[in-house]
This record gives C-alpha cells, structure tokens and sequence, in this order.
C-alpha cells in the first residue's frame, strides 16, 4: 500500500454506487465503518483519516479533536444539525452536503403527504377493505387544485416543491426572508414576508427551512392558532421546527385539520409521543428523502464531494462553512 494514499472512513450504509466512485481511486483507502461503532473505535479509525462521510452519525467537537489530519467533512444528506460546523470551521475544515441530490425525493414526500391527508387515503382504504364501501362519505376529500399552499424554505427543495405545485393549478405563497422577492417570483411563487398573515391563507403549509436556533419552534401554539381549521401542515424538513405538544393540542382540539411528519424532535419518537396515533396523521421515519435512486446520488455526490478537497478542487456549491475556503 503507498504511504501517500488518503484514508477515506465511509459509513457501511452508503449505497454501492458512492462505493464504486471512492474505490475506483488508486490513490485512496477506503474503511468503512458503522453508525453503531463505538465512540473510541471510531476515535481511532479518525486518528489518521483525511476525509470522512457521514450518513446517521453525529459528529461532534470531540470527534474533529480526535482527527488532526481531516481535510474534509461529507454528508450523504443535506442536513448538518448533528454536526459541530464551528468546530470544523475554527479547523479551516469544510463541510460538504449532497447539493441536489435528493430534493427532488423530499419534494415528491412533501407532495406525497399533502395528497394523502387531503384524500384521506387510510379512511379510504379502510372502507374497502372491511367491507364498508357505504360510508365512505364519511370522510370527504377536498382537491389541491384552487387551494393555497405555503412554502416555508424556499431553498433546493422548496423551489421544487413550487415548481411542482405551480402545475397543479395551487397558489403558491412562500415566506423566506434569505431569497429575493423577483427570485420567489420567477418560480411561480408569491412572496409572503409575514409569516404570520401568511399562516391564516394558507390551506396547506409545508416546511422546507433548516434547523437553526431562530427556526427551532417556528411553528408555535400560537402560529398554530393562526391556521385555518380545515388546513393540514406538513413538515419535512427537521423536528424541532414545530412544537410537538403544541402540535398535538392543535391536531386534537380540531385548531386544524391534519399533518404530515417525516422528522421529529427525538428520532426514533419518545414513547410517550402520542401524534402517530392520532387518525389525521400520516408519518414517516425520516425518509423523505431516501429512495433507491436517492440513495445512489446522495453516496456518488458525498464521495465526489470529499475527493473534491482531497484534489485541491472543492466543490464549493455544496460547501455549508464556505468562509473556509478563503
């Protein structure tokens, strides 16, 4: 083995295809290893690792300590709340995300989520299943066409959760402060500055912001309140973002109408978490963006992503602490 190959840890859940791309490279060792390894063993395997890819694993200060010669951190995903950006930045280290690669999936979820709740997909399977085809006006289901959506986020996935709904003849309202109005436009969305006054329109209300301190329990008891009875929110985006027992005070009292979650604030849910249960909820266990084909793009992206510093070249798109690259 040549003593200058660059020691890549990759996580034994990416897909071949990431695989493929990190082992095609003569000048790289590959070593995998497992979102269950213990704490000191995957110390260890930091201790003289150039690069390394993230899948469930948080990756704390403790760890970049544990890694003196890291050149590049990758995530097989887009979210970074569970990594200490800080610590890399004051290291110069960047940290790169999968850019695009799985949009496209959490926006087809977030749309997934919307369809279900507004044609009550479970009621309706259930009538035919048990044989109660007669009462299936029971539980009536409401078009999205006409309706008003509004986007939370209006980032890579945000963007194309509009562009989707646009043609489905929706109103697309959208509040983010970060993007320029004329941008909002140009997709077909209309600028909506006061959240607030935008909740009350809004017949549906994804969200596709990023976890931060300042979004941490955006969606409260009273912004809640501020929601049409007959509206569904749906969030597939990070727990946290809404407030889950004022989300369940609001499912219950009939303050609106229904949710979609794929994310929560502890994952796997406490035991105590009584909103799955609940008839006008759909989840599901953080895999909005998780496909067969999205897990192939996210691994072959993250890889690149890392082999992209290695080079001397990094893919500066999809650099989260860009104030690194100087």
């Amino acid at each position: 083995m040549s003593a200058n190959r660059k020691k890549l840890l990759l996580p034994a859940a990416m897909s071949r295809a990431g695989w493929i791309v990190a082992e095609a490279r003569e000048d790289v060792q590959t070593v995998r290893f497992d979102d269950l390894t213990p704490e000191t063993e995957f110390r260890a395997m930091l201790a003289d690792a150039d690069a390394v890819l993230l899948w469930g694993r948080p990756f704390p200060a403790a760890d970049i300590a544990a890694a003196p010669l890291l050149q590049a951190v990758a995530r097989i995903g887009v979210g970074y709340d569970a990594v200490d950006v800080a610590a890399l930045s004051a290291r110069g280290i960047p940290l790169l995300i999968a850019g695009t690669a799985n949009s496209v999936t959490v926006a087809e979820h977030a749309i997934y989520f919307m369809m279900h709740l507004a044609k009550r997909g479970f009621d309706q399977h259930e009538f035919v299943r048990s044989g109660r085809w007669r009462e299936k006006m029971k539980a009536p289901i409401v078009d999205l066409y006409g309706k008003t959506v509004l986007i939370i986020g209006f980032g890579k996935i945000g963007t194309r959760v509009a562009d989707r709904l646009n043609a489905m003849e929706m109103t697309v309202l959208v509040h983010d402060p970060f993007v320029p109005v004329d941008a909002i436009r140009a997709r077909g969305g209309i600028p909506a500055p006061d959240l607030d006054a935008a909740l009350g329109r809004a017949d549906f209300v994804t969200i596709h912001c990023p976890k931060k301190a300042d979004t941490v329990g955006l969606i409260n008891g009273a912004r809640l309140a501020l929601m049409k009875s007959t509206a569904f929110l749906v969030n597939t985006a990070r727990g946290g973002i809404i407030d889950e027992t004022a989300l369940y005070e609001a499912l219950t009292a009939g303050i609106i109408a229904g949710a979609g979650l794929d994310v929560f604030a502890s994952e796997p849910i406490e035991p105590g978490n009584r909103i799955p249960e609940l008839p006008n909820v759909i989840t599901a266990p953080h895999m909005a963006g998780v496909t067969i084909e999205s897990l192939d793009r996210m691994g072959v992206t993250a890889v690149r992503n890392a082999l992209s510093v290695l080079d001397g070249r990094p893919n500066a798109e999809n650099v989260v602490n860009k104030d690194v690259l100087g």
